[in-house]
């Protein structure tokens, strides 16, 4: 499987961005998906998970209420809706995939790295 993320930009605070990762691949159905970013001089984050199905879904707790991780099997793609964004959303994000799980289980599952889409949240 291979993934490739897109949709990041520039937007205002307050604002709204919609990023795809796109997958090849006949068995990205069976994975479980995440979103994470990674913002300067700073760790890698987990930001978002998604279960096989669908079914389960997890948040990082500043996401809750204002991101929404979402998953189309048919079209192999994972999205991430991003409203009511923030300076501190400011980060280049990855999409990844556990190829061994169905569900979201920790970032050093995630054996499987798209490339990044950076987005930034001016103030």
């Amino acid at each position: 499987v291979q993934l490739q993320a897109s949709g990041g930009g520039l937007v205002q605070a307050g604002g709204s961005l919609r990023l795809s990762c796109t997958a090849s691949g006949r068995t990205f159905s069976r994975y479980a998906m995440g979103w994470f970013r990674q913002a300067p001089r700073k760790e890698r984050e987990f930001v978002a998970a998604i279960s096989w199905s669908g079914g389960t879904t997890d948040y990082v707790d500043s996401a809750k209420g204002r991101f929404t991780i979402s998953r189309d099997n048919a079209k192999n793609t994972v999205d991430l809706q991003m409203n009511s964004l923030k300076p501190e959303d400011t980060a280049v994000y990855y999409c990844a995939a556990d190829p061994q799980r169905s569900y979201y289980h920790s970032l050093s599952g995630m054996s499987i790295w798209g490339s990044g889409t950076q987005v930034t949240v001016s103030s």
